[in-house]
């Protein structure tokens, strides 16, 4: 079974006069269970695609269904809604809130949600145990290294158990060590908890933790097999 469907999307910029082809008809089928990784120089596309999937931008034309949901026909109020319990999104600077714990950081997507407080707490103490910052949760970002930054990331991504992980760049602003650390937690996500992942990457050694890779060039995704 499909986790994500993508027929016949494509993406166009107005600027000024002219316009921007960000992505070309695109197909593809991501599996249940798939670890993708989209490779391919600045500008190919690929971050315009995960945001795609994510619903945060909006395709020129075609479809995209996730997890059985078409989400292109959703409005912004119901895109929303479906975001924040479908998919969790890490990007390449954290995004944290500086004025936030660790723990409240990894809370906030759980404020949308019905949970009761102790609810919302075990979700929090989970997530953050998964990643390995059990003893961290107290702490601001500006008391953590960037990979444990990128770790609290992680757990507010995975704090509402989203069907979809997608990844932009997660490992782009890390050392090679905080890189390895954050790349096994994907792997972990994957394979222990059969997550579907998607991410972006320039690394080629962050692409051997996928299981499906392929490439982007100007806009256009490349058979599998082939890179750009």
């Amino acid at each position: 079974m499909s986790a994500v469907e993508i027929r016949e999307v494509t993406k166009k910029f107005k600027k000024e006069a002219s316009e921007i082809v960000a992505l070309g008809e695109t197909n593809l089928d991501i599996k249940q269970g798939e670890f993708l990784c989209l490779m391919g120089p600045s500008g190919s596309g690929k971050s315009t695609l995960l945001n795609l999937i994510a619903g945060i931008d909006h395709a020129s034309t075609g479809k995209i269904v996730v997890g059985g949901t078409d989400i292109s026909a959703l409005r912004e109020r119901e895109l929303a809604a479906w975001r924040n319990h479908t998919v969790g999104f890490i990007f390449q600077t954290f995004n944290l809130i500086p004025v936030l714990t660790a723990y409240e950081n990894v809370e906030l997507p759980l404020l949308l949600t019905k949970l009761t407080k102790a609810e919302r707490k075990e979700h929090v103490e989970t997530a953050l145990a998964l990643v390995g910052l059990a003893e961290r949760m107290t702490h601001y970002p500006r008391q953590l290294s960037g990979g444990q930054e990128q770790r609290v990331a992680i757990a507010r991504a995975i704090v509402t158990d989203p069907e979809l992980i997608l990844a932009d760049e997660p490992t782009g602003d890390l050392d090679a060590q905080s890189a390895d650390e954050v790349l096994a937690i994907l792997e972990k996500l994957n394979k222990e908890f059969k997550k579907t992942i998607v991410m972006v990457t320039h690394d080629p050694r962050a692409a051997h933790h996928a299981t499906v890779v392929r490439h982007l060039d100007k806009g256009v995704l490349l058979p599998e097999g082939v890179t750009a």
